[in-house]
């Protein structure tokens, strides 16, 4: 995928309408900044809007070995070119799926509580791909309560560690714990071609929570035969019960 798709792809998931205000998160985050140690994370302050990074941490180079005048001249476009080119397609999926889950979900006065998560490789500046978890809480929205400005943090993890690209939707309770509402796996679906179409019926009204019989009932088939569907369906899986298998699909809205 050439960037000047990337571009226009990414700028229709992050479209806003106003103008933001960085100064006071920048001014606090440059100050903060300061006082921590060099570790293997470090963090941005992301503009969806104008394709840019406010601010990057002083261990972007110690973790990634490139240099941040580079990064934030040349922004998003320079960042999304040393994506791996097989996750690219996966990661704009990811964001967008993202979007529209918070946009269709997540009342306006809750957005602020949402924290997201999603991960790619990356060509670092020794020309070697890492793996790249990123967590993104928004700092502000536009007016149509559309997240536009984020506190990026961004975990390397060495390649050799085999991760397929998710994205995952937290929100912050009233207990101040984060509970999962909303994942995905972009690179991986669940359900294999392993899977007969017989076997993708009796799936979808497991999820509709019908039982055997009534599932023999809609398929014309016994409850016997169903439940022999239901235990060659966890054993292709690798999963111990339907129950797993149920919560599994319903956080995720696109596995078959």
């Amino acid at each position: 995928m050439i960037l000047g798709n990337i571009k226009s792809l990414y700028k229709d998931i992050f479209k806003s309408y106003d103008s933001p205000t960085l100064e006071k998160h920048i001014e606090k985050i440059v100050e903060l900044d300061v006082y921590l140690p060099h570790s293997s994370t470090f963090f941005c302050i992301t503009n969806t809007q104008e394709l840019g990074f406010e601010y990057i941490s002083k261990n972007m180079f110690s973790c990634l070995h490139i240099d941040p005048l580079k990064l934030k001249q040349e922004a998003m476009r320079y960042y999304w070119s040393r994506i791996h080119p097989e996750d690219v397609e996966y990661w704009l999926q990811a964001l967008n799926a993202l979007m529209e889950y918070t946009l269709d979900e997540i009342s306006e006065d809750e957005r602020h509580k949402m924290s997201y998560t999603w991960n790619y490789r990356f060509k670092n500046g020794r020309d070697e791909y890492v793996n790249i978890i990123q967590n993104t809480t928004p700092l502000e929205f536009d007016s149509f309560k559309k997240p536009i400005i984020g506190l990026a943090h961004y975990t390397v993890v060495d390649s050799r560690v085999k991760l397929g690209v998710t994205a995952t939707a937290k929100y912050l309770n009233e207990n101040d714990e984060y509970e999962t509402k909303y994942f995905n796996n972009f690179s991986q679906k669940l359900l294999t071609n392993d899977i007969t179409n017989r076997e993708r019926d009796i799936i979808r009204l497991l999820v509709l929570n019908y039982s055997s019989k009534e599932i023999g009932i809609k398929l014309n088939i016994s409850p016997n035969t169903v439940d022999t569907h239901r235990r060659n369906i966890l054993k292709k899986l690798n999963i111990t019960s339907t129950g797993e298998l149920i919560g599994m699909l319903k956080m995720n809205k696109t596995l078959f």
